[in-house]
């Protein structure tokens, strides 16, 4: 075998994941570019305003949003103000039992409208989490929040689909990545999370 060849065998090959890794990472710090801070602060106003008559933050989504919303649900309650002065807070894909109730028995697009029609009131808010902004039940959740006279709030992805324009507020990442859009709920869940504790530390 000649040095050259010898050489040649010797060359590392470049895993797949570091260039996904390279990717993934440059993409996520170009969306989060689009991030407004003043957003940021009007929906921290938004949800003081909740809690100060007594509402509720309402959560949903749908797969990993879901999984995002109970999350977010937890931070709400507990790490904003550990001593108990936090959001009164509910992820509407929490509950296996209600969401299998309804989906048999009034149709997968309604179980997150129908909890709202139950336990809702205008005094409350909204929170939708969609990579897409199409989601039949997101869309349905919003058009029912409106019904009361709830604030409706949205962080989305891709081209921000129905929900968009339907939304008092909404936090639209144009990226064509499922991951990364949701990624970016959790970022801002927990952006509020430290915003809203240094509001209410002190209270």
């Amino acid at each position: 075998m000649s040095n050259k060849q010898g050489a040649v065998s010797e060359l590392q090959i470049a895993h797949p994941a570091e260039s996904i890794t390279a990717d993934y990472t440059t993409t996520l710090s170009q969306v989060l570019t689009q991030l407004d801070g003043k957003q940021v602060a009007q929906l921290v106003a938004t949800l003081l305003d909740m809690k100060a008559h007594n509402g509720t933050l309402f959560i949903c989504g749908n797969g990993g949003s879901a999984a995002n919303a109970i999350h977010l649900a937890n931070d709400f309650t507990f790490g904003i103000h550990p001593q108990g002065n936090a959001l009164k807070v509910e992820s509407l894909a929490a509950n296996s039992s209600v969401l299998t109730c309804l989906g048999n028995d009034i149709g997968y697009e309604n179980i997150f409208s129908h909890q709202l029609k139950v336990k809702a009131n205008k005094h409350d808010v909204l929170l939708v989490l969609s990579g897409s902004g199409n989601s039949e039940n997101i869309i349905n959740a919003i058009a029912q929040a409106q019904a009361l006279g709830m604030t409706t709030v949205g962080i989305l992805g891709f081209k921000g689909g129905k929900a968009k324009p339907m939304l008092d507020q909404a936090f639209h990442f144009d990226v064509q990545d499922m991951q990364i859009s949701e990624d970016t709920q959790v970022i801002i869940g927990h952006i509020l999370m430290k915003a809203l504790y240094q509001e209410l530390k002190d209270v």
